[in-house]
């Protein structure tokens, strides 16, 4: 019969593939742990991103011209019982005392002094006039707000407009807006110049609001879900 030999089993040894390979085990995990942490700093530099910049948009152009719906104040040193404000009618005109009827549309407001001291003089009401004006509205300088918000449409321009006034003045952002895709459309030397930029960063003090000119377009985005 044959004899079956006993098996000496000895103390179970791990072997790791660094150890095969010949490497401290320790220097290995050291290594394994640098990794991570490059690994960690590159993911927290790509989910900073680049900061925000400024919109690539020339400065407005300021439009002082006066047209139809504009409102303003036209005073008369020493007739305080004349009526003062005044609204340009369709036709481009106002009714001014003694002088009637005149064009002022297209005009500057010093342009309009002007012509109502010579037609004062003309007339015959005044010998030396002292006339001033002060514009009051602007409501045929217009900025349009389009897409998501409450009240899209024209607004009438006022003096030192920005983009966050003007959305404002629309309402302000729906709930499906995407704050972060404004687009702002201006005529620039015959051509329309368009640049997108965030709400948010202007919000959150990262770039400076956008001043605005008559005839600019916004446009809000909606939310992609």
């Amino acid at each position: 019969m044959a004899r079956i030999r006993s098996i000496h089993r000895g103390p179970l040894v791990h072997v790791t593939g660094a150890a095969i390979a010949g490497q401290d085990p320790r220097l290995a995990s050291k290594g394994v742990i640098a990794n991570l942490r490059w690994i960690a700093i590159a993911v927290l530099l790509t989910g900073c991103g680049q900061p925000a910049k400024p919109p690539d948009l020339p400065a407005p152009i300021e439009a002082t011209t006066v047209g139809v719906g504009d409102v303003f104040e036209i005073r008369i040193v020493g007739e305080d019982k004349l009526p003062t404000t005044f609204t340009v009618a369709p036709d481009g005109t106002v009714d001014l005392p003694f002088i009637n009827r005149i064009k002022v549309a297209g005009l500057e407001p010093q342009e309009i002094v002007e012509v109502v001291r010579a037609r004062l003089i003309e007339e015959q009401y005044l010998t030396a006039p002292s006339v001033s004006i002060g514009m009051k509205e602007y409501k045929s300088k217009k900025v349009e707000v389009l897409g998501m918000v409450n009240k899209p449409g024209s607004h009438p321009l006022e003096p030192g407009m920005t983009l966050l006034r003007a959305i404002s003045i629309a309402g302000g952002f729906n709930s499906i807006a995407d704050k972060g895709q404004v687009t702002i459309r201006r005529k620039v030397e015959g051509r329309i110049k368009a640049v997108t930029l965030s709400a948010d960063a202007i919000l959150d003090n990262e770039i400076p609001d956008v001043p605005l000119q008559a005839g600019d377009t916004i446009n809000v985005e909606q939310r992609v879900f």
